[in-house]
């Protein structure tokens, strides 16, 4: 995320100090001269308290909204599968968030925030592979002496928002694979992603990697980082897995299958809105001066402009060509707007987002027929909304930042979806080799609901 671990301004302490020894709660009896006084006698050490204190709070507070993100995923996969595979997708989303976590304090996060300690390359040249090692959180009742950077925030916070990233890479490729694959290879392939996979290449940037100290590689929440990660992975497990039973007709001409609850979807679309504001919000990951606090504001409000330019996009293109208007299409217009302006939700303003985030809603539209004509099978349209509005977002950066460089963005993109498409599509390989990673044919009909886990989501209907 920008600016990692940056020096932090304390002004902002001061003048929020300030503040609050001013209000009622604090200085009811004061008069404002007493008051003036007594904000002018707050030491430094207060003052740099406050900055640690908010900066630590708004990554938990983010963490928290990203969090509630897995809910949303559940209930998007939970409608656009059929009923008979609803209780398996629950499932996955409930086991990959566990196993992401897990691996993430297992070796993920020091893979990922190395701080200097590469196990190949260095700060100075450019780090590759970060360090090795569980996740450590900082001592019980710490002080200022003894925190770990008490110029950023708590150790715990930047952990419990970081892994709330990690889980949400591993989320986009349940969708992509639902009704076809089989729960064990799945969840191993879950525990390479989240442990190995996805942290390297996120050390790169957000780590102080070459991709961030060489390259000036631009990715704010993680268009690419996150999110086209989860479409690379998803993408090499498609092709391998193949499509539906009964998906594709031998004369190129597709059949439907219907989700089992536009409702579900529907909401699922809402909480991931939601859910963004901390993604992008948080990821300011400074709240300690009246900057900091303006700058997650104007995320906050680019993010939604995003999404609004996605769903309306998608929307009027929808009812352009296919002259019905596609709730289906609208509801991933409104996540790829998302996913387009992740990448840098601060410099644009809201006019740019909107539009940056119509591009990604335009995209679904377009994308989803085309991978079609390629027998590529994307139940929930994952592809499509995290993987090429993911390029699309890191792409569009050049366009508000000029700190951005569009070789670098390009070059970056194309490093990043190499590593990640090479080794899922190996580790899928692998797995499909030594396991098998479809259900048998009688299996994927009767559903997974019943062949895999044996728990119907809806045991009335038949």
């Amino acid at each position: 995320m920008t600016g990692y671990k940056t020096p932090l301004k304390i002004a902002g302490g001061v003048a929020l100090a300030s503040l609050l020894l001013a209000l009622p709660a604090l200085g009811q009896d004061a008069a404002p001269a007493e008051a003036a006084e007594a904000a002018a006698t707050v030491s430094e050490g207060v003052s740099a308290d406050v900055v640690f204190i908010l900066n630590s709070l708004l990554m938990l507070l983010g963490g928290i909204l990203v969090f509630f993100m897995a809910a949303g995923f559940a209930m998007v996969e939970a409608g656009m599968v059929r009923t008979k595979n609803t209780s398996m997708q629950l499932l996955k989303n409930i086991s990959l968030f566990g196993i992401a976590c897990f691996m993430y304090y297992l070796i993920g996060y020091n893979l990922m925030y190395p701080l200097g300690n590469w196990a190949i390359g260095s700060d100075e040249t450019g780090g590759y592979l970060g360090a090795f090692g569980i996740a450590i959180l900082e001592a019980v009742g710490i002080t200022a002496d003894t925190a770990d950077d008490f110029s950023y925030a708590a150790t715990s916070s930047d952990f419990f928002f970081q892994v709330m990233f990690c889980a949400t890479a591993a989320s986009i490729v349940s969708g992509t694979l639902a009704e076809r694959i089989k729960l064990v290879p799945f969840l191993i392939f879950v525990v390479v992603l989240t442990g190995l996979i996805y942290p390297i290449q996120a050390s790169w940037k957000w780590g102080g990697g070459f991709l961030d100290s060489q390259f000036g590689f631009l990715d704010f929440a993680g268009s690419t980082v996150v999110h086209s990660v989860g479409g690379w992975a998803a993408l090499a497990g498609a092709i391998l897995l193949g499509a539906r039973k009964g998906k594709y007709n031998a004369d190129g001409t597709v059949n439907a299958m219907p989700g089992s609850s536009m409702p579900l979807a529907t909401l699922g679309m809402f909480i991931l809105w939601l859910g963004w504001f901390g993604f992008n919000g948080a990821s300011q990951l400074a709240m300690g001066s009246v900057g900091d606090v303006a700058d997650v504001g104007r995320i906050m409000a680019n993010t939604n402009a995003g999404a609004v330019g996605g769903a309306l996009a998608a929307l009027i293109l929808s009812g352009i060509i296919y002259k019905k208007f596609d709730l289906t299409f609208v509801i991933n217009g409104a996540l790829a707007g998302l996913v387009s302006v992740t990448a840098e939700p601060l410099t644009p303003g809201l006019g740019t987002a909107t539009l940056i985030g119509a591009v990604g809603g335009l995209i679904v539209v377009f994308s989803v027929p085309l991978l079609d004509r390629l027998k590529i099978d994307d139940v929930v349209g994952a592809i499509p909304v995290h993987l090429l509005a993911g390029i699309w977002g890191t792409i569009a950066v050049v366009f508000t930042n000029s700190d951005a460089n569009l070789g670098s963005q390009l070059l970056s993109i194309v490093i990043v979806g190499v590593f990640v498409f090479v080794v899922s599509f190996v580790v899928w390989f692998i797995l499909k080799a030594v396991m098998g990673l479809r259900p048998s044919a009688e299996d994927e009909e009767l559903g997974l609901d019943k062949a895999e886990i044996g728990i119907e989501a809806y045991p009335e209907f038949k």
